[in-house]
Protein backbone atom coordinates (compact mmCIF):
# COMPACT_ATOMS: atom_id res chain seq x y z
CA UNK A 1 0.00 0.00 0.00
CA UNK A 2 1.43 3.62 -0.87
CA UNK A 3 2.59 5.71 1.83
CA UNK A 4 0.83 9.36 2.19
CA UNK A 5 2.03 12.26 4.02
CA UNK A 6 -0.36 14.38 6.12
CA UNK A 7 -2.15 17.04 4.26
CA UNK A 8 0.27 19.93 3.37
CA UNK A 9 3.25 18.27 4.66
CA UNK A 10 5.85 17.86 1.71
CA UNK A 11 7.30 14.34 1.22
CA UNK A 12 10.52 13.66 1.82
CA UNK A 13 13.22 11.95 -0.24
CA UNK A 14 13.95 8.45 0.72
CA UNK A 15 17.67 7.96 0.69
CA UNK A 16 18.16 4.63 2.88
CA UNK A 17 21.53 3.04 1.93
CA UNK A 18 20.96 0.83 -0.61
CA UNK A 19 24.33 -0.73 -0.14
CA UNK A 20 24.50 -1.70 3.69
CA UNK A 21 26.91 -4.27 3.27
CA UNK A 22 29.64 -1.35 2.14
CA UNK A 23 30.60 -0.85 5.22
CA UNK A 24 32.02 -4.55 5.97
CA UNK A 25 33.34 -4.74 2.17
CA UNK A 26 35.60 -2.04 3.11
CA UNK A 27 36.92 -3.14 6.35
CA UNK A 28 37.72 -6.68 5.05
CA UNK A 29 39.49 -5.01 2.14
CA UNK A 30 41.81 -3.00 3.90
CA UNK A 31 42.13 -5.93 6.99
CA UNK A 32 42.50 -3.33 10.09
CA UNK A 33 46.38 -3.58 9.44
CA UNK A 34 47.90 0.01 10.72
CA UNK A 35 46.91 3.49 10.05
CA UNK A 36 45.95 4.51 6.29
CA UNK A 37 44.81 7.02 4.65
CA UNK A 38 41.30 8.89 5.31
CA UNK A 39 39.98 7.81 2.33
CA UNK A 40 40.76 4.90 -0.29
CA UNK A 41 40.07 7.20 -3.72
CA UNK A 42 39.85 10.98 -4.18
CA UNK A 43 38.58 12.40 -7.64
CA UNK A 44 37.35 16.39 -8.99
CA UNK A 45 35.16 16.98 -11.39
CA UNK A 46 31.42 17.92 -12.38
CA UNK A 47 28.24 16.10 -10.77
CA UNK A 48 25.00 15.75 -13.72
CA UNK A 49 21.76 15.52 -13.01
CA UNK A 50 20.68 12.71 -15.32
CA UNK A 51 17.42 11.94 -16.25
CA UNK A 52 17.52 8.11 -18.76
CA UNK A 53 13.62 7.91 -20.31
CA UNK A 54 13.28 3.73 -21.19
CA UNK A 55 10.78 1.98 -22.95
CA UNK A 56 10.20 4.37 -25.79
CA UNK A 57 9.26 3.34 -29.71
CA UNK A 58 11.40 6.44 -30.95
CA UNK A 59 11.79 10.14 -30.83
CA UNK A 60 8.92 11.95 -30.53
CA UNK A 61 8.42 13.88 -33.96
CA UNK A 62 8.19 17.48 -34.20
CA UNK A 63 4.45 18.68 -32.62
CA UNK A 64 3.56 15.32 -30.90
CA UNK A 65 4.45 13.12 -27.34
CA UNK A 66 5.10 10.42 -26.05
CA UNK A 67 4.02 8.68 -22.89
CA UNK A 68 6.09 6.26 -21.66
CA UNK A 69 5.95 4.24 -18.15
CA UNK A 70 9.84 4.41 -17.90
CA UNK A 71 11.78 6.64 -16.05
CA UNK A 72 15.27 6.66 -14.01
CA UNK A 73 17.21 9.73 -12.54
CA UNK A 74 20.35 9.41 -11.16
CA UNK A 75 23.79 11.71 -10.19
CA UNK A 76 25.59 11.44 -13.37
CA UNK A 77 28.98 12.65 -14.70
CA UNK A 78 31.49 11.93 -12.07
CA UNK A 79 29.12 10.83 -9.62
CA UNK A 80 29.39 7.77 -11.63
CA UNK A 81 32.45 6.40 -10.80
CA UNK A 82 32.40 7.94 -7.27
CA UNK A 83 29.18 5.86 -6.54
CA UNK A 84 30.33 2.92 -8.49
CA UNK A 85 33.80 3.15 -6.01
CA UNK A 86 32.04 3.87 -2.94
CA UNK A 87 29.35 0.92 -3.25
CA UNK A 88 31.91 -1.39 -2.96
CA UNK A 89 33.27 -0.40 0.15
CA UNK A 90 35.98 2.52 -0.98
CA UNK A 91 35.60 5.34 0.51
CA UNK A 92 35.68 8.04 -1.28
CA UNK A 93 35.64 12.14 -1.38
CA UNK A 94 34.64 14.11 -4.41
CA UNK A 95 35.74 17.50 -4.84
CA UNK A 96 32.70 19.03 -6.86
CA UNK A 97 30.78 22.23 -7.57
CA UNK A 98 26.63 21.76 -7.09
CA UNK A 99 24.04 24.14 -8.22
CA UNK A 100 21.69 25.32 -5.71
CA UNK A 101 18.67 24.81 -6.82
CA UNK A 102 16.55 22.08 -6.36
CA UNK A 103 18.68 19.49 -8.36
CA UNK A 104 21.86 20.49 -6.88
CA UNK A 105 20.30 19.75 -3.34
CA UNK A 106 19.07 16.09 -4.46
CA UNK A 107 22.38 15.32 -5.93
CA UNK A 108 24.25 16.72 -2.69
CA UNK A 109 21.85 14.87 -0.68
CA UNK A 110 22.17 11.21 -2.64
CA UNK A 111 25.58 11.38 -3.07
CA UNK A 112 26.67 12.41 0.90
CA UNK A 113 23.52 10.01 2.75
CA UNK A 114 22.64 7.49 0.28
CA UNK A 115 25.69 6.48 -1.28
CA UNK A 116 28.49 7.46 1.91
CA UNK A 117 30.95 10.16 -0.41
CA UNK A 118 32.86 12.18 1.10
CA UNK A 119 32.12 15.99 -0.05
CA UNK A 120 33.79 17.44 2.50
CA UNK A 121 35.69 19.57 -0.89
CA UNK A 122 32.88 20.34 -2.78
CA UNK A 123 30.93 23.32 -2.25
CA UNK A 124 27.12 24.77 -3.12
CA UNK A 125 27.45 27.32 -5.97
CA UNK A 126 24.97 30.50 -5.68
CA UNK A 127 23.33 31.18 -8.54
CA UNK A 128 24.91 28.60 -10.63
CA UNK A 129 22.41 25.71 -12.36
CA UNK A 130 22.66 22.06 -12.23
CA UNK A 131 23.97 20.51 -15.42
CA UNK A 132 21.21 18.03 -16.73
CA UNK A 133 21.22 15.98 -18.99
CA UNK A 134 18.56 13.85 -21.14
CA UNK A 135 18.83 10.22 -22.40
CA UNK A 136 16.12 9.63 -24.56
CA UNK A 137 16.96 4.95 -24.39
CA UNK A 138 15.35 3.20 -27.66
CA UNK A 139 15.94 0.08 -29.85
CA UNK A 140 19.68 -0.71 -28.40
CA UNK A 141 20.60 2.62 -28.64
CA UNK A 142 19.88 6.47 -26.92
CA UNK A 143 19.56 10.15 -27.77
CA UNK A 144 21.00 12.67 -25.24
CA UNK A 145 20.20 16.02 -24.63
CA UNK A 146 22.77 18.27 -22.34
CA UNK A 147 21.84 21.68 -20.64
CA UNK A 148 25.51 22.90 -18.68
CA UNK A 149 26.63 26.56 -18.10
CA UNK A 150 30.25 27.35 -17.11
CA UNK A 151 31.37 26.77 -13.32
CA UNK A 152 32.16 30.04 -11.58
CA UNK A 153 35.88 29.09 -10.88
CA UNK A 154 37.91 26.53 -11.58
CA UNK A 155 36.91 23.41 -10.46
CA UNK A 156 40.32 21.50 -9.46
CA UNK A 157 40.56 24.61 -7.38
CA UNK A 158 38.63 22.82 -5.04
CA UNK A 159 40.78 20.19 -4.15
CA UNK A 160 42.58 22.16 -1.57
CA UNK A 161 46.42 22.78 -0.62
CA UNK A 162 47.76 20.17 0.67
CA UNK A 163 45.09 17.93 -1.08
CA UNK A 164 43.57 15.16 0.65
CA UNK A 165 45.38 12.15 1.67
CA UNK A 166 44.39 8.85 -0.02
CA UNK A 167 45.55 5.75 -1.12
CA UNK A 168 44.47 6.45 -4.73
CA UNK A 169 43.60 9.40 -6.76
CA UNK A 170 41.39 9.81 -10.15
CA UNK A 171 41.94 12.10 -13.20
CA UNK A 172 40.53 12.69 -16.77
CA UNK A 173 43.58 13.44 -18.98
CA UNK A 174 41.88 14.84 -21.76
CA UNK A 175 42.34 18.33 -20.15
CA UNK A 176 45.17 19.58 -18.09
CA UNK A 177 46.70 17.47 -15.03
CA UNK A 178 45.60 19.50 -11.66
CA UNK A 179 48.62 20.36 -9.34
CA UNK A 180 47.05 18.21 -6.85
CA UNK A 181 47.93 14.78 -8.96
CA UNK A 182 51.74 15.21 -9.07
CA UNK A 183 51.61 16.31 -5.28
CA UNK A 184 48.90 13.33 -4.08
CA UNK A 185 51.28 11.09 -6.66
CA UNK A 186 54.72 12.09 -4.38
CA UNK A 187 53.16 11.05 -1.26
CA UNK A 188 52.48 8.02 -2.52
CA UNK A 189 48.64 7.83 -4.11
CA UNK A 190 48.48 6.07 -6.97
CA UNK A 191 46.85 7.77 -10.12
CA UNK A 192 44.52 5.84 -11.97
CA UNK A 193 43.60 8.09 -15.64
CA UNK A 194 40.84 7.94 -18.02
CA UNK A 195 39.60 10.35 -20.66
CA UNK A 196 36.62 10.92 -22.97
CA UNK A 197 35.73 10.69 -26.52
CA UNK A 198 37.48 14.16 -28.65
CA UNK A 199 34.48 15.20 -30.11
CA UNK A 200 37.11 17.62 -32.70
CA UNK A 201 38.22 14.24 -34.06
CA UNK A 202 42.01 15.73 -33.59
CA UNK A 203 43.38 13.40 -30.99
CA UNK A 204 45.98 15.56 -30.07
CA UNK A 205 49.38 13.89 -28.79
CA UNK A 206 49.35 16.29 -25.72
CA UNK A 207 47.07 14.02 -24.09
CA UNK A 208 49.31 11.29 -24.05
CA UNK A 209 52.05 13.74 -22.89
CA UNK A 210 49.97 13.65 -19.38
CA UNK A 211 50.29 9.68 -19.01
CA UNK A 212 53.62 11.06 -17.53
CA UNK A 213 51.17 11.60 -14.46
CA UNK A 214 49.42 8.42 -14.59
CA UNK A 215 50.34 4.62 -12.75
CA UNK A 216 47.02 3.14 -14.28
CA UNK A 217 45.26 4.43 -17.65
CA UNK A 218 41.97 2.87 -18.48
CA UNK A 219 40.76 4.15 -22.45
CA UNK A 220 37.88 2.30 -24.41
CA UNK A 221 39.66 0.81 -27.05
CA UNK A 222 38.51 3.85 -29.81
CA UNK A 223 40.00 6.35 -27.98
CA UNK A 224 43.33 4.08 -27.17
CA UNK A 225 43.51 3.40 -31.30
CA UNK A 226 42.89 6.43 -32.16
CA UNK A 227 45.56 8.57 -29.55
CA UNK A 228 47.81 6.34 -30.97
CA UNK A 229 46.85 5.64 -34.02
CA UNK A 230 46.98 2.06 -34.47
CA UNK A 231 44.68 -0.50 -35.56
CA UNK A 232 43.87 -2.76 -33.18
CA UNK A 233 43.32 -2.73 -29.25
CA UNK A 234 46.06 -4.54 -28.27
CA UNK A 235 48.52 -2.61 -30.64
CA UNK A 236 46.79 0.26 -28.56
CA UNK A 237 47.62 -0.91 -25.16
CA UNK A 238 51.64 -2.02 -26.27
CA UNK A 239 52.12 1.50 -27.74
CA UNK A 240 50.60 3.10 -24.40
CA UNK A 241 52.46 0.06 -22.23
CA UNK A 242 55.26 2.50 -23.49
CA UNK A 243 54.09 5.44 -21.68
CA UNK A 244 52.58 4.35 -18.11
CA UNK A 245 53.40 1.83 -15.91
CA UNK A 246 49.87 -0.10 -16.19
CA UNK A 247 47.19 0.19 -19.21
CA UNK A 248 44.08 -1.25 -19.20
CA UNK A 249 42.01 -1.05 -22.82
CA UNK A 250 38.04 -1.72 -22.49
CA UNK A 251 36.35 -3.17 -25.22
CA UNK A 252 32.96 -3.33 -23.98
CA UNK A 253 31.37 -7.09 -25.14
CA UNK A 254 34.47 -8.27 -26.11
CA UNK A 255 36.05 -7.69 -22.37
CA UNK A 256 39.65 -5.86 -21.66
CA UNK A 257 43.12 -6.51 -22.09
CA UNK A 258 45.77 -5.03 -19.97
CA UNK A 259 49.92 -4.99 -19.79
CA UNK A 260 51.77 -3.96 -16.66
CA UNK A 261 55.05 -3.14 -17.50
CA UNK A 262 56.73 -3.21 -14.36
CA UNK A 263 55.87 -7.21 -13.77
CA UNK A 264 55.61 -7.89 -17.33
CA UNK A 265 52.15 -9.37 -16.70
CA UNK A 266 49.58 -9.68 -19.81
CA UNK A 267 45.96 -10.49 -19.36
CA UNK A 268 43.02 -10.55 -22.03
CA UNK A 269 39.87 -11.21 -20.24
CA UNK A 270 35.94 -12.00 -22.03
CA UNK A 271 32.66 -9.85 -20.88
CA UNK A 272 30.22 -11.30 -18.51
CA UNK A 273 28.10 -13.45 -20.20
CA UNK A 274 25.05 -11.29 -19.28
CA UNK A 275 22.05 -9.52 -21.52
CA UNK A 276 22.93 -5.81 -22.03
CA UNK A 277 19.89 -3.41 -21.21
CA UNK A 278 21.96 -0.29 -21.03
CA UNK A 279 25.61 0.27 -21.38
CA UNK A 280 25.81 3.45 -20.00
CA UNK A 281 28.21 3.97 -17.30
CA UNK A 282 29.64 0.67 -18.12
CA UNK A 283 33.46 2.20 -18.42
CA UNK A 284 32.96 4.14 -15.14
CA UNK A 285 31.81 1.07 -13.26
CA UNK A 286 34.65 -1.25 -15.08
CA UNK A 287 36.85 1.37 -13.71
CA UNK A 288 35.54 1.34 -10.16
CA UNK A 289 36.15 -2.50 -10.22
CA UNK A 290 39.45 -2.14 -11.15
CA UNK A 291 40.46 0.36 -8.65
CA UNK A 292 39.13 -1.76 -6.13
CA UNK A 293 41.05 -5.06 -7.33
CA UNK A 294 44.36 -3.25 -7.75
CA UNK A 295 43.76 -1.79 -3.89
CA UNK A 296 43.11 -5.27 -2.94
CA UNK A 297 46.35 -6.27 -4.57
CA UNK A 298 44.75 -8.98 -6.90
CA UNK A 299 47.13 -10.34 -10.17
CA UNK A 300 45.98 -8.17 -13.29
CA UNK A 301 44.00 -10.98 -14.62
CA UNK A 302 41.23 -11.21 -11.49
CA UNK A 303 41.46 -7.40 -11.86
CA UNK A 304 39.97 -7.61 -15.27
CA UNK A 305 37.61 -10.31 -14.16
CA UNK A 306 36.40 -8.47 -11.25
CA UNK A 307 35.82 -5.10 -13.33
CA UNK A 308 34.42 -7.18 -16.18
CA UNK A 309 32.22 -8.45 -13.75
CA UNK A 310 31.06 -5.07 -11.96
CA UNK A 311 30.17 -3.49 -15.45
CA UNK A 312 28.37 -6.78 -16.63
CA UNK A 313 26.12 -6.51 -13.57
CA UNK A 314 25.88 -3.05 -14.22
CA UNK A 315 24.77 -3.22 -18.00
CA UNK A 316 21.61 -5.39 -16.75
CA UNK A 317 19.85 -1.97 -15.76
CA UNK A 318 18.77 1.38 -17.24
CA UNK A 319 20.33 2.87 -14.45
CA UNK A 320 23.12 5.39 -14.70
CA UNK A 321 25.05 5.92 -11.64
CA UNK A 322 22.87 3.92 -9.38
CA UNK A 323 23.11 0.59 -11.28
CA UNK A 324 26.67 0.32 -10.04
CA UNK A 325 26.36 -3.23 -8.01
CA UNK A 326 26.14 -3.49 -3.90
CA UNK A 327 27.94 -6.79 -2.84
CA UNK A 328 24.28 -8.03 -2.45
CA UNK A 329 23.97 -8.17 -5.88
CA UNK A 330 27.38 -9.68 -6.64
CA UNK A 331 26.70 -12.40 -4.07
CA UNK A 332 22.98 -12.95 -5.31
CA UNK A 333 24.51 -13.10 -8.81
CA UNK A 334 26.71 -15.74 -7.78
CA UNK A 335 23.89 -17.92 -6.65
CA UNK A 336 21.33 -17.26 -9.56
CA UNK A 337 22.60 -19.88 -11.83
CA UNK A 338 22.33 -16.91 -14.59
CA UNK A 339 25.52 -18.04 -16.02
CA UNK A 340 27.44 -21.92 -16.47
CA UNK A 341 29.58 -22.84 -13.37
CA UNK A 342 32.13 -23.33 -15.45
CA UNK A 343 32.47 -19.34 -16.14
CA UNK A 344 31.56 -18.74 -12.83
CA UNK A 345 34.32 -20.68 -11.24
CA UNK A 346 36.61 -17.86 -12.87
CA UNK A 347 35.39 -15.52 -10.20
CA UNK A 348 36.37 -17.67 -7.14
CA UNK A 349 39.01 -15.42 -5.84
CA UNK A 350 35.84 -12.55 -4.80
CA UNK A 351 34.06 -14.66 -2.43
CA UNK A 352 36.46 -13.82 -0.15
CA UNK A 353 35.87 -9.93 -0.31
CA UNK A 354 31.80 -10.76 0.06
CA UNK A 355 31.03 -9.69 3.74
CA UNK A 356 28.57 -12.04 5.42
CA UNK A 357 25.58 -9.08 5.37
CA UNK A 358 25.95 -9.08 1.55
CA UNK A 359 23.88 -12.60 1.38
CA UNK A 360 20.66 -11.14 2.71
CA UNK A 361 21.33 -7.93 1.11
CA UNK A 362 20.41 -8.54 -2.82
CA UNK A 363 18.18 -5.83 -3.13
CA UNK A 364 19.63 -2.72 -5.31
CA UNK A 365 18.37 0.67 -5.16
CA UNK A 366 15.82 1.90 -7.38
CA UNK A 367 17.60 4.84 -10.09
CA UNK A 368 14.18 7.31 -9.90
CA UNK A 369 13.81 10.26 -8.43
CA UNK A 370 10.72 8.68 -6.75
CA UNK A 371 9.99 10.42 -3.48
CA UNK A 372 7.19 9.58 -0.32
CA UNK A 373 7.68 5.93 0.65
Amino acid sequence: MTQQTAPGVPPEPSLADPCAERGPAGERLRGGSGPAPALDVFLSGRVFMDMIFTGLPGLPPPGTELVTDGLGSAPGGVANIAVAMSRLGLRVGLAAPFGDDMFGAYLWRTLAEQEGVDLGLSRRVRGWPTPVTVSMAYDSDRSMVTYARPVPGPVDDLAGEPPPSARACFVDVDRPVPPWIPAMRGRGSLVFGDLGWDQTGAWPAEVLDRLRHVDVFLPNAAEAMAYTRTGTPLEAAEVLAERVPVVVVKRGGDGAIAIDSATGERAEVGALPVEALDPTGAGDVFAAGFVFGTLAGLPLAERLRFANLCAGLSVRHHSGSLGSPCWGEIAAFGESGEVPESVLADYAFVVQFIPDAAEDSPVRAEPTLRIGG
